[in-house]
C-alpha cells in the first residue's frame, strides 16, 4: 500500500471542496434552512404531527432527518463525480494513472474525499436542526456511523458515474432525473403510511427511502419500516458501489481512452 501517495491524493480531494466551501457547504445549509422555514414552519400549521410507531412527531422534526440525508447524498455523489469528470475533460487523469498508485488506492482517495463532503454537509444540517428547532438525537454514535456509511456509498456511486460520464450534461441528468426525484419520493416530507398501498409498494423499491428511514430512526428513534433492513441496505449499497467503482477504475474503461 502506497500510504504516502494515498494520503497525498486524499488530502487533495478533501482540500478541494473545503477550499471552495462557499460552493460546496454553504448552499446546502441555506437550502436546508429554507426547507425548514417554508415546509416546516408553514406546513406545521396544517400538519402539526405525524404518527409513527404510535408516537406523534412534530412535523418540523419529522422532515429534518430527510433533509440531512438528501444533503449528504447529493454532496457525496457530486464531489467524486465532478472531480473525476473534471480530471478527464482537462486531460489530467493520465498523470494520476501513471503515478505509483493502484486502482484501489486512487479509488479510495476519491471516495474518502466525497465521503468527507457528504458527511460534513449532513452533519451540519443536523447541527442546524439542533440549534433551530431543538432536534433531539436518539442515538448519536449510530447517527454518525450511518451518516458516514451512506456518504461512503454515494461517494462510491459518484466515482462510478464520473468514470462513465462523457460530459457535464450526463451528470446533470443524473441529478435532475434520478437523485433528486428519488430523494423527494423517499419520504422526506411525508410518512409512507400516508400514501395509498400501491404508492407504498413503489416506495419500497426506492433505495434512497431506506437511507432516509434509517436516518430518521437514528435521530428520532422511530421509523416507517424496519430500521434493521435500512441498515442492511446501506451496507449492501456501500459494498456494491465501492466494488464497482474500484473494478471500473482497474479496467480503465472510459478513463484510459
Amino acid at each position: 500500500m502506497n500510504w504516502v501517495g494515498l494520503w497525498t491524493l486524499t488530502r487533495r480531494e478533501v482540500g478541494r471542496f473545503f477550499s471552495v466551501y462557499r460552493q460546496t457547504v454553504v448552499p446546502g445549509l441555506i437550502s436546508s434552512g429554507l426547507y425548514i422555514m417554508i415546509f416546516g414552519y408553514t406546513l406545521e400549521r396544517r400538519i402539526r404531527e405525524i404518527a409513527i410507531d404510535g408516537e406523534a412527531i412534530p412535523y418540523t422534526l419529522f422532515i429534518l432527518p430527510g433533509l440531512a440525508m438528501m444533503n449528504t447524498i447529493t454532496n457525496a455523489t457530486a464531489n467524486t463525480a465532478s472531480s473525476m469528470l473534471q480530471m478527464k475533460l482537462l486531460q489530467q487523469l493520465p498523470d494520476i494513472l501513471t503515478s505509483p498508485l493502484s486502482s484501489l488506492e486512487v479509488s479510495l482517495a476519491y471516495i474518502v474525499g466525497g465521503t468527507m463532503r457528504g458527511f460534513v454537509n449532513g452533519f451540519l444540517v443536523i447541527l442546524l436542526g439542533v440549534l433551530l428547532i431543538d432536534l433531539p438525537i436518539h442515538n448519536i454514535p449510530l447517527t454518525l456511523i450511518f451518516l458516514f456509511m451512506v456518504s461512503w456509498a454515494f461517494a462510491s456511486l459518484g466515482l462510478l458515474l464520473g468514470q462513465m460520464a462523457e460530459s457535464w450534461d450526463n451528470l446533470a441528468m443524473l441529478q435532475n432525473f434520478f437523485l433528486t426525484p428519488l430523494s423527494f419520493l423517499g419520504g422526506i416530507f411525508y410518512s409512507i403510511h400516508m400514501l395509498p398501498e400501491w404508492a407504498q409498494s413503489f416506495s419500497f423499491i426506492n433505495p434512497i427511502y431506506y437511507m432516509i428511514n434509517g436516518m430518521r430512526y437514528t435521530i428520532l428513534g422511530v421509523a416507517d419500516s424496519s430500521p434493521e433492513f435500512s441498515f442492511f441496505m446501506a451496507a449492501l449499497m456501500t459494498s456494491l458501489f465501492t466494488l464497482a467503482a474500484v473494478l471500473m477504475m482497474k479496467s480503465g474503461r472510459k478513463i484510459k481512452q
